[in-house]
């Protein structure tokens, strides 16, 4: 049975890891445990389970450690962590918490200190860029700005950097869908000689299904599990996995003392919908590419961005190069600017003006009233967040009923 295991194949082995229903009265799927606080096995099991928790030891291979306080960890965390890795090609070990937020801010926490610098990609998620900019800079953490996509700069920026610790790449940047080269940022980073700089991607945009940083020498892989690994729009979470436990128990001592890890009823919930992952963004980045395609001849858009559709060379070399699959998400430009776009908005009927992404349900917006509104005149310029830009995340909708409401909406502008 052990030989078995060891060749499981990641949708098989996320249904079957790290869930004993022997400890759960037989149940055949995990159940809820709510507990706040945990009964020692012996007054040497609460010694052992606070050395490990502190970071003073770790646990042997298959240890089975005393749960201490729901801060830090309980057991539908540690089932989920467990389901989650098999989805993540190249990971060994994954912690959860309770907003993608709290993944970025707890991984940024854990290895800059005041004096380092973090280099990151931009378009990327506003509420990172604020934490960035706005608060660690304030702590003494510089931040370098890299445009998205440009492979040769971002090259040039990583080698020049000074106090290098952290790169982070979000890929495709939001919502402008353009693709940085993971695995060229991370020989970069690697080449600088000395300490190597941690290298973080958030992937919410198309993984675990489509792209794989962890194999593209990534260290560390972000989420926002709000959005494709939840699929639903009803709850709140995020994750961090890594190849090296090592970097993970850095992060893990963190969760315990800012108490972000994600709650056990959420736990439950995001757990049972692993499973369907793959089935979900299999559906949804097939429509998305079908009607993506139906509109990219619209007169009245100017253009989609879509990774399917790019036209930039190094763009359609680097989807080749990193991603399976062009995801479930595109932006329109549409022609006559911000009056185009919310008359475009206005008169959807299906698709949903909100501003999550990753759900079952086709969700639009406008990002640059929206998601991104915070950003200076420069940085809208900077990110190529124009008046026009409609996102996209596209459902499991039937595509044809999707592109028939999108013409309707187009008819209206």
């Amino acid at each position: 049975m052990a030989d078995n295991k060891s060749v499981l194949r990641p949708p098989t082995e996320v249904l079957t890891r790290g869930f004993d229903p022997s400890l759960s009265v037989g149940s055949a799927r995990p159940a809820v445990f709510r507990s706040s606080t945990y009964v020692f096995s012996s007054p040497e099991a609460a010694e052992r389970a606070f050395d490990i928790m502190a970071g003073r030891a770790t646990p042997e291979p298959g240890e089975q450690v005393d749960l201490v306080y729901s801060r830090f960890n309980h057991p539908n965390a540690e089932i989920l962590e467990d389901q989650v890795v098999p989805l993540e090609a190249g990971a060994h070990a994954a912690l959860v918490f309770n907003s993608g937020m709290a993944a970025i801010m707890t991984a940024l926490f854990a290895f800059l200190k005041p004096g380092d610098t973090v280099a990151y990609t931009v378009p990327i998620y506003g509420g990172t860029q604020k934490l960035i900019e706005n608060f660690l800079a304030g702590w003494g953490v510089s931040g370098i700005a890299m445009r998205a996509g440009q492979t040769e700069q971002i090259d040039q920026a990583l080698r020049d950097a000074k106090n290098l610790r952290v790169v982070l790449i979000e890929t495709p940047a939001n919502p402008t869908i353009i693709m940085t080269d993971i695995r060229r940022a991370a020989d970069a980073a690697a080449s600088r000689g000395g300490e190597k700089p941690v290298v973080m991607v958030d992937n919410t945009m198309l993984g675990p299904a489509f792209q794989h940083p962890l194999q593209l020498g990534a260290d560390i892989v972000l989420y926002s599990a709000t959005k494709y690994l939840s699929g639903f729009s009803d709850l709140i979470g995020g994750f961090a996995l890594a190849s090296d436990r090592a970097l993970l128990a850095k992060m893990r001592s963190l969760r315990g003392l800012f108490g972000n890890i994600l709650q056990p009823d959420e736990c439950w919930m995001l757990d049972g919908r692993l499973p369907t992952v793959g089935l979900r963004m299999n559906r949804q980045s097939k429509n998305a590419q079908r009607i993506a395609e139906h509109l990219a001849a619209h007169p009245k858009i100017k253009k989609v961005l879509y990774p399917s559709l790019f036209d930039d060379s190094e763009q359609i070399r680097i989807r080749a190069a990193q991603c399976d699959f062009p995801g479930a998400m595109f932006s329109l430009e549409l022609r006559g600017g911000k009056k185009s776009a919310f008359e475009f908005l206005r008169n959807l009927q299906l698709a949903r003006n909100a501003v999550s992404l990753g759900g079952v349900e086709t969700l639009v917006c406008h990002p640059k009233t929206t998601t991104h509104s915070g950003f200076t005149e420069e940085q809208f310029a900077e990110a190529r967040v124009t008046d026009g830009l409609v996102r996209v995340s596209v459902g499991i909708e039937d595509w044809r009923d999707l592109l028939a409401d999108f013409e309707h909406a187009l008819e209206c502008v």
